[in-house]
């Protein structure tokens, strides 16, 4: 119905999220204005030796319960429990989460006229791919302390005067200290280069969760991508919802401007050309005993040849990470993991940048 790209202009939502705060404030119009009793996202763990896990879906009941579990979490969770308790206690939910759980949320509604009746609007998250849970382990290791120390994590922390996309990773540790990282001082810091990526993300072709009521993403474009604060860009598929932003950009409590959908595509042209040329590519070379069925057909002729190069790092590289990590960490070895990522990640950029004598080589040979 609508696109749009701005941030929340009220209280502290734009400065507690990890982009302009608008998932939330949606949230939370939602259970403010009764459109729903309760809303279903994820939420840190308080006691994360409970099961190991640092995250896990909950229901918020009040403004406060939701906004505590602002921000961004690349961290694998899953639905049953969240799922069985909508089925169990009557009311109205919202349902906060990936493409892919989005989807499998629909499809549930499709079979279940109770799920349907009782789960009123689904918002959508933009997904790049999802990462595997030792991805915070990895985090821990460079930063020189032990996952059993730390309590919280928090992927994106926002620092003045830095462009957004320049992420900080946090962690908080049982003693009271606080650790962090910049990414780019990761080995495996590099989104785009697919470290701990999901098998199946290889396969994924919704980046914008499709299914979803609104869905919200970065906006990685200038001017919005410069600014330290963060800018969402949202699309709007539901009457309510529309009404809901039209209704807070009139009484100056959200700043938004309507795009057009090429500019949304801008915004995220990293993912889906992941998520378009990428996967055709991934498909016509896919040897397993099924292959899926795409909105794009396999094609290994289209990428240049510097593409097929990328698409093939990426896979290899999302494979081989949980083998080496697996590896390292069952004989204790932190350096090999980090020689082995280092080592990937500088081939990955030479490639996909042209960085360094590998670069170098593959600009002589002419790949492009």
């Amino acid at each position: 119905m609508a696109a749009y790209v701005g941030h929340v202009a009220e209280d502290d939502f734009r400065r507690d999220g990890s982009s302009g705060g608008l998932t939330t404030w949606v949230a939370r119009e939602l259970l403010r204005r009764g459109d729903v009793d309760a809303v279903a996202h994820i939420h840190p763990v308080e006691d994360p030796d409970h099961d190991g896990r640092f995250f896990r879906y909950r229901l918020s009941r009040t403004g406060d319960e939701l906004r505590s579990g602002a921000r961004s979490r690349y961290y694998p969770v899953e639905m049953s429990g969240i799922l069985r308790e909508i089925l169990s206690t009557p009311g109205r939910y919202a349902v906060i989460g990936i493409p892919c759980f989005i989807k499998a949320v629909q499809l549930l509604r499709r079979e279940q006229p109770v799920v349907r009746e009782r789960i009123r609007h689904t918002l959508g998250l933009f997904c790049g791919h999802m990462k595997s849970a030792r991805f915070v382990e990895s985090l821990a290791w460079q930063m020189g302390v032990g996952l059993q120390d730390v309590e919280r994590v928090e992927f994106r922390r926002k620092l003045e005067g830095r462009p957004a996309s320049w992420y900080n990773a946090v962690l908080t540790l049982r003693d009271g200290r606080v650790v962090d990282r910049d990414w780019w001082h990761l080995v495996d810091g590099d989104w785009g280069a697919g470290f701990f990526m999901d098998a199946a993300c290889n396969f994924c072709d919704d980046v914008m969760a499709e299914t979803a009521d609104v869905s919200f993403g970065d906006a990685w474009v200038e001017p919005y991508s410069s600014d330290w604060r963060g800018t969402n860009v949202v699309v709007v598929r539901s009457p309510r919802i529309a009404s809901i932003l039209s209704q807070g950009l009139a009484e100056n409590r959200l700043q938004l401007t309507e795009v057009d959908a090429d500019f949304v595509a801008r915004t995220q042209a990293a993912g889906l050309r992941q998520r378009r040329e990428g996967l055709a590519y991934r498909l016509a070379h896919h040897r397993g005993p099924i292959t899926p069925l795409k909105r794009v057909r396999p094609d290994a002729d289209t990428p240049t040849s510097q593409r097929r190069l990328v698409y093939r790092m990426r896979k290899t590289i999302s494979a081989w990470t949980h083998r080496v990590f697996r590896f390292a960490r069952s004989f204790r070895v932190r350096a090999l993991y980090i020689a082995w990522a280092r080592g990937a990640l500088t081939t990955y950029h030479a490639v996909a940048y042209r960085r360094g004598r590998w670069g170098a080589l593959v600009s002589r040979l002419g790949l492009r």
